[in-house]
């Protein structure tokens, strides 16, 4: 099929740029190349489509559809998404990346160069085209400013020529058809034709379904995301899809989809924001996990949103609530969904159906897979802040009863008010620590974490336990050991920190066993007036993933890495194996399907880690970088110019 016709049937609305996930993700580089091809009239490969039945396809453009068929563009988007953007001057509807990628190149035909715009060099140059204009406005214009070429004006032709005739170039469609083509069966397909590029999910092929039906879908999807981000919860697109498909249908694969309609899907949609609004209020006021840092087990929210569907939308039943929580925690805590979220979904799905909505159910099926719900101190070995154990710390202290040592002020965010922000605090300071010889596993245990108000954590600074300890418990000691602080003044002493640790952590467990005791048995006290999310201050931790310059450097290299048009990094990323969801390692920075998703390798930076982090990252096919100047001198050699 000619490249002009796609674009048309693009127009149309019977062939959809599918709006995956990973979005439009090419640089300039290889936008440049692909033109390049296209006027050499070198191949640029083949397209993949997979051609399915939609329930009243709206048109794009003025045009009107009929009931019938799409195409759905499976492989091929990045290259579709260029040329029309550089044939039509604007991305297609369904556009979701950098734009700059593509607007306004420009071809030298004297030199047979493409480049983008750069006014020192192409203002006023008649020999620099714009690829756009030529497409749109024809010859005739670009032929006057040559007037003065005389000699050369045959050769300029030609290439002009040969640039239009890009919309010309046929390229050969494959195409996926038939009834028995489900969205499952269409993934693996396309995973095994394009074994060397991008990987497809299944959430991918859902999503570009629906929005072949409705263009607005996403961005509708988007709004509630970005509503969401702001009160300090950053949620991908295939979370809040899985709701949906959970509240709609009760499964949770995303081919269940299938037979969702439009104005179902739209119901489903503000059926989901209503009921992710609500566990977010409920978690956070109820267990003081009030940021996404601290959230984890985000997989089990398409759980509770089908929970509510079967209850009406609201547990009326507090005990029934809080065995609801409970469970939750213990997902958290073990990875029930770390691993293969669908199977481990739907199993749970299934339970809740067929129990009429019981948890008791539920953390039965948690208690048969781990043998035992108590919390062991050994529990909490795990370091640094992705740690599983690190939100329940936080936790504990924000529904623990725990003081802040200067004020005495509960650090509950409910007595906190709208401010409610709390700052990590390493309880024996991390520079002091490293000149005595402790490796870095240990100086960032959780239990040598704790959480102060950021004059507290100023106050405190640097100084030793033995030093600032005994003059808080002078002070205030009831505010000291709500932080389930040993009392054993030896283990004050930095010579005595790995018993200070061992201590500590009998206490953390005893503290979290008592705690999810009185949950699963309806034993903790309503609030007196409940907080919604939605009127607090984003709640943030500053500190970094080791420090705060270093959570700043993380921070700025994800900036940089969004100015060069391509996806930023997850901070803190979960390393789990992946036939039994337990964590291995923990990422400072990581780009698990690539920089160019799926068309490059898994990239890890790793800020000063330890050689056995840096072997369990190196030996999970992650490309590491343990200095973040050669990280950019990689995405500049190997990714842009690639």
């Amino acid at each position: 099929m000619k490249v002009s016709t796609i674009l048309d049937q693009i127009d149309l609305g019977s062939i959809a740029l599918p709006e995956f996930q990973r979005g439009y993700v090419w640089n300039r580089d290889q936008v440049r190349s692909l033109m390049d091809s296209l006027y050499r009239k070198h191949p640029v490969g083949s397209l993949l489509v997979w051609t399915t039945n939609t329930s009243n396809a709206n048109a794009r453009g003025d045009a009107e559809l009929s009931p019938g068929y799409v195409k759905l563009l499976l492989d091929g988007q990045q290259r579709i998404t260029s040329l029309y953007g550089i044939i039509r001057g604007k991305p297609p509807k369904f556009f979701d990346g950098n734009e700059k990628s593509f607007l306004d190149l420009y071809f030298n035909i004297d030199d047979e160069v493409f480049e983008f715009y750069g006014p020192l060099k192409m203002k006023e140059n008649p020999l620099w085209i714009n690829i756009t204009d030529l497409m749109q406005k024809g010859l005739a214009e670009f032929i006057t400013k040559l007037s003065d070429e005389k000699k050369e004006i045959n050769k300029f032709i030609n290439r002009l020529n040969a640039i239009q005739s890009i919309k010309d170039h046929e390229l050969h469609i494959e195409d996926v058809t038939g009834e028995d083509k489900t969205v499952d069966i269409v993934v693996d397909i396309f995973n095994r034709v394009n074994s060397g590029g991008t990987k497809l999910s299944k959430g991918d092929l859902a999503l570009a379904k629906i929005c072949a039906e409705w263009p607005e879908a996403r961005e509708e999807m988007k709004k509630r995301l970005e509503k969401w981000r702001s009160y300090g919860f950053n949620f991908r697109i295939e979370l809040f899809l899985r709701c949906i498909n959970s509240i709609l249908t009760g499964e949770a694969l995303f081919s269940a989809l299938k037979d969702v309609d439009t104005d179902k899907f739209k119901g489903g949609l503000k059926e989901a924001e209503k009921y992710v609004d609500y566990i977010l209020n409920l978690i956070s006021s109820r267990l003081g996990l009030d940021h996404d840092r601290v959230l984890s087990s985000i997989y089990s929210f398409p759980l509770i949103a089908r929970y509510l569907k079967l209850k009406g939308g609201k547990i009326s039943d507090p005990k029934e609530r809080d065995k609801l929580l409970y469970w939750y925690i213990h997902t958290l805590l073990w990875g029930r969904y770390s691993g293969s979220v669908e199977s481990v979904l739907n199993q749970d799905l299934e339970t809740v159906e067929k129990s009429n909505g019981s948890v008791d159910q539920l953390i039965d099926q948690l208690r048969q897979n781990r043998g035992d719900l108590r919390i062991n101190a050994n529990d909490f070995i795990g370091w640094s802040r992705g740690a599983r154990f690190y939100p329940l710390l936080y936790m504990l202290t924000r529904v623990g009863k725990a003081l802040d040592w200067e004020t005495g002020i509960e650090l509950s965010s409910h007595m906190l008010g709208k401010s409610s922000k709390l700052h990590v605090h390493h309880i024996f300071p991390k520079s002091k620590l490293y000149k005595y010889g402790y490796e870095k596993q240990l100086v960032n245990a959780v239990a040598n974490f704790t959480f102060l108000t950021q004059d507290t954590n100023l106050t405190v600074f640097d100084r030793l336990p033995e030093d600032y300890f005994e003059e808080y418990s002078k002070k205030n000691p009831e505010a000291l050991f709500s932080h389930w602080i040993p009392k054993d003044k030896k283990l004050w002493k930095i010579e005595n920190f790995e018993k200070f640790l061992i201590a500590r952590r009998e206490l953390l467990a005893q503290a979290a066993n008592d705690f999810l005791d009185s949950l699963v048995k309806g034993e903790i006290p309503e609030h007196d007036k409940e907080i919604s999310i939605f009127d607090r201050e984003v709640v943030s931790i500053p500190g970094g993933i080791e420090s705060e310059r270093e959570e700043e450097m993380l921070k700025d290299c994800n900036n940089w890495v969004s100015l060069k048009g391509l996806p930023e990094g997850e901070l803190s990323y979960e390393l789990t194996d992946e036939k039994t969801g337990e964590p291995l390692a923990v990422i400072d920075l990581a780009w698990p399907e690539g920089l160019q998703q799926g068309l490059s390798e898994p990239v890890a930076i790793l800020i000063d880690e330890s050689k056995e982090t840096v072997e369990i990252v190196n030996q999970n096919g992650f490309h590491y970088f343990t200095n973040i100047k050669k990280f950019k001198d990689y995405v500049e050699e190997e990714i842009l110019k690639g």
